[in-house]
């Protein structure tokens, strides 16, 4: 389901904001942008395709911050919303959380699907722990080159 212009303007200008607080590290900010954001979408939530892309800041938010048990979890939800699955950046992040928090399976799953979805470069602006952790765990793609 897709909601109104109007309101998917507003919303896309809140994000907007939220990620400009989270490139300035006003994390508490970024959150509150990214809770107003949410709120605004109509339920239930997970139907409207914008929804994913809401959680990924809110994600963003408690990734960038440290806090990876409530990214992995923000992030896990997300995944039941219309248009995640598959989205090389949810999976990105949820599996980077995964890695941080030790769940190393899971971790190799999510960075595996963000690879195979978006290549080597979807990791080039992150640490390179993350791409040299998946690396490690996998066979070379046809061709042997990563």
């Amino acid at each position: 389901m897709e909601i109104n212009e109007e309101l998917s303007l507003k919303i896309k200008e809140i994000c907007d904001e939220g990620d400009v607080f989270i490139e300035l590290g006003e994390y508490r900010s970024a959150f509150d942008n990214f809770e107003e954001a949410l709120d605004l979408i109509p339920t239930p939530k997970e139907s409207y395709s914008v929804t994913a892309g809401v959680m990924a800041g809110l994600g963003d938010v408690y990734f960038k911050s440290g806090s990876f048990e409530q990214a992995k979890e923000t992030f896990s939800a997300s995944m039941y919303c219309v248009g995640a699955i598959g989205n090389p950046y949810l999976h990105l992040r949820l599996g980077q959380s995964q890695f941080e928090l030790g769940n190393t399976n899971k971790a190799i799953d999510e960075l595996a699907r963000a690879y195979m979805g978006a290549g080597k470069e979807i990791f080039e602006s992150d640490d390179p722990k993350y791409f040299d952790f998946l690396t490690s765990k996998l066979s070379p793609p046809a061709g042997g080159e990563w």
